[in-house]
């Protein structure tokens, strides 16, 4: 059967605005542990090692994903995530702790990061030429979803109950992951003008300034300071975003008095900002340069979550906690390019495979650091300007990593002179 293009780019958000509904559990987090009887810093650890697992099977399992094909793949995802759904449902039902991090946290969390490389790899193949907006599709629904699946949750949770929640979400899901997994597929010959490989190389050729001096292998790569500059400049960005989004549901209800519904209304919002975030940044990117971009995201960060610490306004707190997000979700779709301005195109998937393990350290530091602190301390102000000091450190590097990359630039032109 001869498959769409653009119904392929509608089954790789299907995938992704499934799976993107992880970041809607600051909804579930109070239902969750009024129901089972948790702490704060217990619910999280569920989302937490959700997002671990995520980021160590995305980095992982990239060659198992690429032998399997995006079909199997993809099906692979929806049998791990549905069965963490259903067994979340059990745990609810038994309050049961462990099985809860054992189904939502590691079987979800796999099915999380196999579903967010399936459709990736095969997008960029339909869409050689537009490289960048294909995957920034992919994981800009990735990042809308929990516009969708937050006030869903919230209202099937109200009307219906917790376990009957994760039931639903878990059917829905199986027949959306389900639908578009099976019409996921490669490119066949002749139905794309250009291949993947044809087009980096002619991009390379037309602008052979812009890359670097040589295309490095993913060992190579990560043995180089400026890579373990950027995984800590990946890590540090999303642990404090991250932290943020665990907590943005419970948080909003203590520090300005918001309404169950109105808390999963924000998060939902924050689900468009998210995704919305990483289509505007990564285009920012192209114009002011990946090194540029993230000096500005954490200039904004810093200070934004620094005046969050101190905001009992719901208008000035909604307006911080957005603009963080956004900068959150623009340091994923920028964070491709940057590499293969460092390192070049030819090994990016491994590179970028390797890089996605500071997202599964992240998923801990980030909800964990937020909750305990808050459990100990009564409020989440300590935490909020530790996170504006964090990013500020993630600054200097990031300033060493741009006047590197402009020496490495000039010294180029200096030799095509």
């Amino acid at each position: 059967m001869k498959r769409n293009r653009w119904l392929i780019a509608l089954a790789a958000v299907g995938l992704h605005i499934s799976i993107g509904s992880v970041y809607a559990w600051s909804v579930l987090a109070r239902p969750v542990m009024e129901t089972m009887g948790l702490t704060l810093p217990e619910a999280t650890w569920a989302f937490s090692i959700a997002i671990f697992f995520l980021g160590l099977s995305a980095g992982f399992l990239g060659h198992f994903v690429e032998r399997l094909g995006p079909c199997r793949s993809g099906l692979l995802s929806m049998t791990f995530f549905v069965a963490g759904l259903l067994g979340t449902a059990l745990a609810v039902e038994v309050k049961s702790l462990a099985l809860l991090y054992l189904a939502y946290g590691a079987v979800g969390g796999v099915g999380l990061g196999v579903g967010y490389i399936t459709p990736v790899a095969t997008l960029v193949k339909w869409f050689p030429r537009h490289r960048g907006f294909a995957t920034g599709l992919a994981i800009m629904g990735f990042g809308f979803a929990a516009f969708i699946a937050g006030p869903v949750m919230q209202r099937l949770t109200a009307a219906y109950g917790l376990t009957e929640n994760f039931l639903f979400m878990a059917a829905a899901y199986a027949l959306v992951m389900g639908a578009s997994s099976l019409y996921l597929a490669p490119p066949r010959p002749g139905d794309v003008a250009e291949d993947a490989g044809r087009a980096v190389l002619r991009e390379a050729a037309a602008a052979p300034a812009s890359l670097p001096q040589r295309q490095y292998t993913r060992r190579e790569a990560v043995k180089t300071p400026e890579f373990a500059a950027l995984w800590w400049i990946f890590f540090t960005n999303i642990t404090c975003g991250i932290g943020l989004l665990a907590v943005a549901s419970p948080m909003a209800q203590e520090v300005i008095r918001m309404s169950p519904a109105g808390a999963a209304s924000l998060v939902g919002i924050i689900g468009i900002v998210n995704g919305a975030g990483r289509i505007l940044w990564s285009t920012i990117s192209d114009w002011i340069g990946r090194g540029a971009v993230y000096l500005l995201f954490f200039t904004i960060e810093a200070f934004a979550f620094w005046q969050l610490a101190g905001t009992t306004d719901a208008a000035a707190f909604a307006a911080w906690v957005l603009l963080i997000i956004s900068c959150y979700g623009g340091g994923f779709s920028c964070m491709p390019a940057y590499l293969s301005d460092l390192f070049g195109v030819r090994h990016l998937s491994s590179i970028h495979g390797v890089i996605l393990t500071a997202w599964g350290m992240a998923g801990i530091a980030g909800p964990l650091l937020l909750s305990v602190m808050k459990s100990e301390t009564g409020g989440y102000a300590p935490t909020l300007r530790l996170f504006a000091g964090l990013l500020v450190l993630a600054w200097v590097l990031a300033a060493w990593l741009y006047t590197r990359r402009k020496k490495t630039a000039a010294a180029l032109r200096g030799e095509e002179a």
